[in-house]
């Protein structure tokens, strides 16, 4: 990603998934990327729950939602995992403020693309399927303000605007009910994409942990011009 990272020259980097697990990482403070003190050292670092990035004055607004504290289960039936939910609860509460942030966040937007990211996937053909506290709070808002990509992770593989560097990859896990007309990638692998845009396309590129593209996607829009 690395190599990946400085051949096209990217302006920033946007890691969507979890960075540790009980079985993972040892030592050191994990609450530590939270620090105000790492934008002191470096302006470059931006680690917060949901906030919105302005990628060029009305060409692209990326906005950060905290999607995880939506999914029930993590609450309900936690099994052997243990969830610090400090500044989360009570979770309702939390949970409405920051769809009605979120909205009018969009509803303000002048951008060209609106770009959302996300830990919890809204339709996945992978091992979690799809979040259906998702698709019942989230995805009618994306679609009522025209978002353009929503970015996501949490399969640790690679799908349709699902990108997983994963611990969790070739699973083998794999939903074979999406209509294959409707689910136009699947890599059940490591992985990671690249982004580039202009106010009229976006192209993005998928590519395998060795850094081999593969799948590439493109859109367009028109420029209105002035009358």
């Amino acid at each position: 990603m690395g190599s990946i990272g400085e051949k096209i020259e990217v302006d920033f980097i946007i890691s969507t998934g979890d960075n540790f697990y009980d079985d993972g990482l040892r030592g050191g403070n994990v609450e530590a990327q939270l620090s105000p003190m790492l934008r002191k050292m470096d302006t470059r670092w931006l680690c917060l729950r949901s906030f919105i990035l302005i990628a060029g004055p009305q060409m692209a607004e990326i906005f950060f939602v905290d999607a995880t504290p939506f999914v029930s289960n993590y609450f309900i039936d936690p099994k052997d995992h243990v969830y610090d939910w400090k500044g989360i609860s009570p979770r309702l509460h939390y949970i409405n403020n920051l769809l009605l942030e979120f909205e009018s966040g969009l509803r303000e937007s002048t951008a060209k693309w609106k770009i959302v990211v996300g830990q919890h996937t809204t339709k996945s053909a992978g091992h979690h399927g799809n979040t259906h506290e998702l698709a019942i709070h989230l995805l009618p808002i994306l679609q009522a303000y025209h978002v353009d990509l929503y970015i996501s992770n949490t399969d640790s593989s690679i799908q349709f605007l699902t990108s997983g560097g994963g611990s969790k990859a070739w699973r083998g896990d794999v939903n074979n009910r999406w209509n294959p007309q409707k689910m136009k990638f699947y890599y059940d692998g490591q992985g990671f994409m690249s982004v580039e845009m202009t106010e009229t396309d976006v192209d993005i590129k998928f590519y395998d942990v060795f850094g081999y593209a593969i799948y590439k996607w493109s859109t367009s829009k028109l420029i209105s011009s002035a009358m």
